[in-house]
Parts: C-alpha cells; structure tokens; sequence
C-alpha cells in the first residue's frame, strides 16, 4: 500500500508537471536589445561641377538624346526612352542614368565628361521643371 501511495503522489507530481508546461499557446519573443556599431553607408557618389544648361542642350543634341528622348524644348520626339516632359526626373536621377545607364539607355560615362554629364543634366532638369 506504502508503494501504491508513493506510486500515485510520484505519478501525479509529473502529471501535474507537464499539465503546468503544457496548455499555454503564448509565443514568448524577447525584448530587442540596443545594437552596437554603426549601419553601412552607401557608397559616395562622386561630386560632378555645377552643370550649365545652355551648354547641356548642345550635349543633348550632340549625344544623341532626341534620337531616344522626347523633350520639347529640344525639339525631341523620340519613343524609345521615357518622355523627359512627362517624367520631370530630379537632378540625381539623370545624372545617375546618363552616367551608368539602365535598362536600354546606355551609360555615357565612357563617351561624356563630368562637365557634360552635368551640364545635360542641368538642361534637362531645367527644360522640364523636374
């Protein structure tokens, strides 16, 4: 009898045990903890000289923009690329396609200074009030 009792309370602390870790769905997560170091940053794009427009739309036409581009004040009407009238890019982001290209506009890195890169780009920029 003094084995059965022993048996029964042995037998009913583990059920009450694993009753006690089991019933609970609650996912615990931790709290987040303070990191410590710095984020990379993107690389430094190179800084181009102030760009004249007047020189930049001789660039354009010169480069062979309008063969691909519509800008009206250029005269433009190409279909291939966006419609810079249209689209209004900003400043970066032409200086950054006429530079490195994407998709089917070449880059021009290889073929224009940085003068002329930013000198279209300000043309451009300044035709369309982008």
């Amino acid at each position: 009898m003094r084995r059965s009792l022993a048996l029964a309370l042995l037998l009913g602390s583990v059920l009450i045990a694993l009753a006690a870790g089991c019933g609970g769905e609650e996912t615990v997560t931790p709290a987040p903890e303070t990191v410590v170091g710095t984020l990379p940053q993107p690389a430094a794009t190179p800084s181009l000289p102030k760009g004249d427009p007047t020189a930049g739309k001789e660039v354009f036409a010169s480069a062979g923009c309008a063969s691909c581009h519509t800008l009206k004040d250029a005269n433009a009407s190409g279909t291939v690329g966006p419609n810079l009238d249209q689209k209004k890019p900003p400043l970066e982001r032409v200086i950054d396609r006429v530079t490195n290209g994407k998709g089917a506009m070449p880059a021009f890195k290889d073929q224009l200074s940085g003068q002329q890169i930013a000198d279209v780009a300000a043309y451009v920029v300044q035709a369309t009030g982008g």
